[in-house]
Formats: C-alpha cells, structure tokens, sequence
C-alpha cells in the first residue's frame, strides 16, 4: 500500500511539471522593456537623427525588440536548442550561398573575359 502511495506522489509531480508557467512579472517586464525600446526608437526620429548614427540606433532597437519578442513570448529562452537552430542556421545558410554566389560569379566572369576579350 506505501508503495502506491508513493507512485501515486511521484505521478502528481510530473503531472505538475508537465505544464510549463512563467510567472506574469516576467511578460510586464519584457512589455515595458519593449515600450522603452519603441520609445527610443521614436526619439531616433524626433531628435532627427541621421546618416549611419540614425541607421545603426533603429537598427540596434529593431534587433533588440526581435530578441525579446523570439526569447520569451517564442519560448526560445527557455528551450536552448530551438534558439540556436533558429538564431545560429540561417544566418550560415545565408552565408554559405553567398560564398555559391561569389564562386559563380567570378567564374562567369572570367569566362568573359576568356572569350570576349578585356
């Protein structure tokens, strides 16, 4: 009889644990974080920023906005797996067929200028 009860405990663990909740402090946190960074990102064009300083700040806020959005209302802070797939494949995806790009680039290039002349 104990032990059923205690397999009985052990079920009523994991069945608590199945469900995963954050607590709520944390979303007001991230949607104030997202207020400031919607606020300064206005001010960039208030205060009439411009030429790379104005496109590096929107860009930097953008970024900033994107990552809290994708690590907590995504879940991806808490799955670390997900988050590198998603944030680390792409970007080297991108890169590898550019190097395909470049590769095919210069060869018709110098295809050109074998057959037609400088």
């Amino acid at each position: 009889m104990a032990h059923e009860e205690g397999q009985a405990s052990v079920k009523e663990v994991t069945a608590h644990q199945e469900g995963q909740r954050h607590p709520i402090k944390i979303y007001l946190v991230i949607w104030g974080w997202l207020f400031v960074l919607s606020t300064m990102s206005y001010l960039v064009d208030y205060f009439d920023f411009e030429g790379y300083l104005r496109w590096f700040l929107i860009t930097l806020f953008m970024l900033l906005k994107a990552g809290l959005i994708v690590s907590v209302f995504m879940h991806m802070f808490w799955e670390r797996l997900a988050l590198a797939y998603a944030i680390l494949v792409p970007p080297l995806l991108v890169l590898v067929l550019l190097g395909i790009g470049a590769l095919e680039a210069n060869y018709t290039f110098l295809t050109r200028v074998l057959f037609f002349g400088a």
